[in-house]
């Protein structure tokens, strides 16, 4: 399992948890404390990840190969950065599929936070 694929699962489990079914038949706020600070780590990870994603979406453009004549696309520098270009956009479009994967488990997961930290006082 990837860290991404680890860290997918953990904001999963985490949006899973049902607060008042945590809560029943205790009026001890460890249960909720510990699960507000799980879940502020996990989105912490998830934000350095995004972060990380995101630098990885910037950078030069892959379809600069474009602006080279035909001679030179055809050449075997052309198949080389032909070859660089294709790798850049496969890296771009894997991290783009992550970044919206990490995005909306965190996006789903953070009212559960603010609403731990409500119930925590």
């Amino acid at each position: 399992m990837s860290d991404d694929e680890a860290l997918s699962a953990r904001l999963r489990d985490l949006a899973l948890v049902d607060l008042d079914a945590l809560l029943v038949g205790s009026s001890e706020p460890g249960l909720i404390v510990a699960f507000a600070d799980d879940v502020a780590d996990a989105l912490g990870q998830a934000r350095a990840r995004i972060i990380q994603l995101r630098s990885t979406l910037g950078g030069s453009d892959a379809f600069n190969v474009l602006d080279a004549s035909a001679r030179m696309r055809g050449s075997d520098a052309g198949v080389a950065g032909v070859e660089r270009a294709r790798s850049r956009l496969t890296a771009q479009a894997d991290a783009a599929r992550a970044l919206a994967r990490l995005t909306e488990l965190a996006a789903n997961l953070l009212p559960k936070l603010f609403e731990a930290d409500r119930r925590r006082g």
